[in-house]
């Protein structure tokens, strides 16, 4: 992983403020959150009894990428130069609701980046296969009604394997951690030290 460096990749929001970090390991969601924004969780937090959709099978609660909590409408920008891998509305009772994956190449090893949490009118703009510029707005986060069911916030997430849908396990179980965290390293290692 050495190949990359935050150096590489630009910002994927720009907070009016610095991000400040919540800690939703002890259940926390939805109370540590409500009316506050640039709040940031983290990387293989144990986030378990927040995940009550069967879609997570009440195994996993595990998360695998970072969260950014803003203000419905907040832009959403491109890390690094690419492309429009895909783009899907996840719509499922907690689930990402309208998804953005790209893609992009770093010193020959491609990378996918998820976004999650956005808004339907903003992605509707954006086709599979576009090209995309380090700091291009991909789209708008979205509100509680189109994302899933969860406050508005961005999800965001890597894999180092090609994603077969437009789709990531945003979670997995603790007996799965080791394996999930070799396919989706944390993401500080392009965004930086967020928290």
């Amino acid at each position: 992983m050495a190949v990359f460096t935050s150096k590489a990749f630009g910002p994927v929001m720009q907070p009016a403020e610095p991000l400040r970090a919540v800690d939703l390991t002890d259940g926390g969601y939805p109370g540590r959150l409500i009316d506050k924004q640039w709040l940031v969780g983290g990387y293989l937090e144990n986030r378990k009894g927040m995940y009550t959709s069967e879609i997570f099978n009440n195994e996993r609660y595990i998360h695998l990428g970072i969260d950014i909590w803003a203000s419905a409408g907040t832009p959403v920008y491109a890390i690094r130069d690419g492309i429009i891998f895909g783009l899907k509305d996840n719509n499922n009772d907690l689930d990402y609701g309208p998804t953005v994956i790209t893609q992009h190449e770093v010193n020959g090893i491609k990378l996918w980046c998820l976004y999650g949490h956005l808004s339907r009118g903003s992605i509707g703009t954006l086709e599979k296969g576009a090209e995309i510029k380090r700091g291009d707005r991909l789209a708008l986060l979205g509100s509680t009604a189109e994302n899933g069911g969860w406050l508005p916030h961005l999800h965001f997430q890597v894999s180092l394997e090609e994603p077969k849908e437009i789709d990531m396990p945003g979670v997995c179980s603790p007996e799965e951690v080791d394996k999930a965290r070799l396919t989706y390293p944390d993401p500080r290692l392009l965004l930086g030290p967020l928290y």
